[in-house]
């Protein structure tokens, strides 16, 4: 594992200064992140949100191809840091795989998010999360909590979940495992 670059931006520290303004909530680390056991890939996951650019960020617009979704907020540092994470994965592994962030942030925070998505030159998708999203209900069920990233199959089930901060490695090495599984014949 390469060692984090540190990164200190004026957007970063007002963020930490002014305590951010959202409703996603960071837990506590009493260890290393675990990841969660692979769910059954159950039913599609359907969602839709917009991007910042005016795009959709949605269960169609992602088909075809694995999909990290990750789920962050401007003012934690750990989610600037999985942003990059994921910045690193799309650059090297597109057009194999999605790449795409969702904010666990209220709407009145988009000029935030915008800052933080320009400081960061993130190249993939970004959309604030819906109300339901932020609270852990919806299509995400559960998953309230940053940073955390989904990993959805070409067919747009959950086939990864992981809570917690997960580098770019570690997502490289699950994504070869769930693409070799996947490549398997069916029993």
């Amino acid at each position: 594992m390469r060692p984090l670059a540190p990164v200190c931006t004026p957007l970063l520290l007002l963020a930490i200064g002014c305590g951010g303004g959202g409703d996603a909530v960071r837990e506590p680390s009493a260890g290393p992140p675990v990841a969660a056991p692979a769910p059954a890939p159950g039913p599609v996951r359907s969602f839709s949100y917009e991007t910042l650019d005016g795009r959709e960020l949605s269960t169609g617009s992602l088909s075809g191809r694995f999909s990290v979704i990750g789920f962050v907020a401007t003012y934690d540092v750990a989610s600037q840091a999985e942003a990059r994470f994921l910045a690193g994965l799309f650059r090297d592994h597109t057009p194999r795989i999605n790449a795409a962030l969702l904010v666990l942030e209220a709407s009145e925070n988009r000029p935030l998010v915008e800052a933080f998505v320009a400081a960061l030159k993130l190249p993939y998708p970004v959309a604030l999360a819906d109300a339901p999203t932020i609270a852990g209900e919806g299509p995400f069920a559960g998953l309230h909590h940053v940073p955390s990233v989904v990993i959805l199959d070409a067919g747009g089930r959950e086939v990864f979940r992981h809570v917690g901060l997960i580098t770019q490695e570690a997502l490289e090495e699950v994504l070869r495992g769930l693409e070799r599984a996947s490549a398997r014949p069916a029993r």
